[in-house]
């Protein structure tokens, strides 16, 4: 009987630390496409921790999402590039603070439909050639002369997506100069279904999305110059820097205000860093080196410690 009192006694007391443990509250996200796939499965693994924590991710491309976060509606923005002058300024105008944190390495994957048996590498020239103002790019011949005399349809990312920053500046030599006559999306999804329904189309987006559907697409390897070696997206070939120059660090920008003043951002922030090295390549991506992960995790412990615990 007094085994049982005893067990029922610390039973109970288990459960009320645990139950005083356990959060209540929600965590704002929004940004971009690219990130989505590891800012969404650390959620999921922190929910099995804290339950009772709604964490509401949105995609609405790095710039969309900056804007929300920059008005003050989101405590963290998933961002495939750096913010930019105009938008620190637009931080400074609405008193938003943001600490940039690098969470994984991403290679930029130009994909086509499995049934291209023509297509088996491009070179950084042929791109430019294709996704350039102004390109008269119309069929795969006019890419490369050996290649069918068939309609090129291309699929990319808005305007509004780091991604799409990004690619036109390593491609096209000018960040946003692109060509505008192609089918855009900030729903890598609808990407990836457009290539898989097309035999004559090419796209181009974040590396998870190409590993996820491997299977369905295919990735061309991309050369430097006519006499490069023919590169593949890959984690050996995205961690080494081989993958140029479509390689490149993806981040979360977090809100000091918002660590301070609300716990499940802070837990949340703090269990994404711990988890971060594990979960970036379950999704595909290329994980930082774990001491990258230990200096960002201190960081966001510094910013909390004087944290104010909220309700919802």
């Amino acid at each position: 009987m007094i085994r049982a009192m005893l067990f029922i006694c610390l039973s109970f007391l288990s459960f009320s630390i645990h139950a005083e443990a356990a959060l209540k509250g929600r965590v704002m996200i929004d940004g971009s496409s690219t990130v989505f796939p590891i800012t969404e499965a650390v959620a999921e693994d922190f929910r099995n921790i804290q339950p009772r924590v709604r964490v509401a991710i949105g995609v609405s491309g790095t710039g969309g999402g900056f804007k929300k976060y920059l008005n003050g509606e989101t405590d963290i923005n998933n961002a495939s590039r750096t913010i930019k002058e105009k938008e620190i300024s637009l931080a400074k105008k609405n008193q938003i603070k943001f600490k940039e944190i690098p969470v994984a390495y991403d290679g930029i994957s130009v994909v086509i439909n499995k049934d291209n048996d023509w297509a088996t590498d491009i070179t950084v020239s042929e791109l430019k050639k294709i996704w350039q103002p102004g390109s008269k790019v119309t069929t795969w011949k006019d890419v490369r002369p050996t290649w069918p005399d068939k309609p090129i349809r291309l699929y990319g990312p808005g305007t509004d997506s780091g991604t799409f920053e990004y690619f036109t500046h390593a491609i096209n030599g000018k960040a946003h100069h692109s060509r505008s006559n192609y089918t855009k999306s900030e729903d890598d999804n609808m990407l990836v279904q457009g290539v898989v329904s097309d035999k004559y189309a090419m796209a181009y987006f974040g590396f998870a999305y190409y590993t996820e559907n491997k299977g369905r697409i295919k990735a061309i390897p991309v050369k430097l110059t006519e006499t490069s070696t023919a590169i593949a997206p890959s984690l050996s070939s995205i961690n080494d820097g081989s993958y140029k120059p479509l390689a490149r660090p993806v981040f979360i920008y977090v809100n000091p205000d918002s660590l301070k003043a609300n716990k499940s951002v802070f837990e949340f922030t703090r269990h994404y860093l711990k988890s971060a090295a594990r979960l970036v390549k379950d999704v595909g991506y290329v994980p930082l080196p774990d001491s990258e992960y230990q200096k960002s995790l201190k960081l966001v412990e510094t910013l909390g410690s004087v944290r104010v615990d909220s309700v919802e």
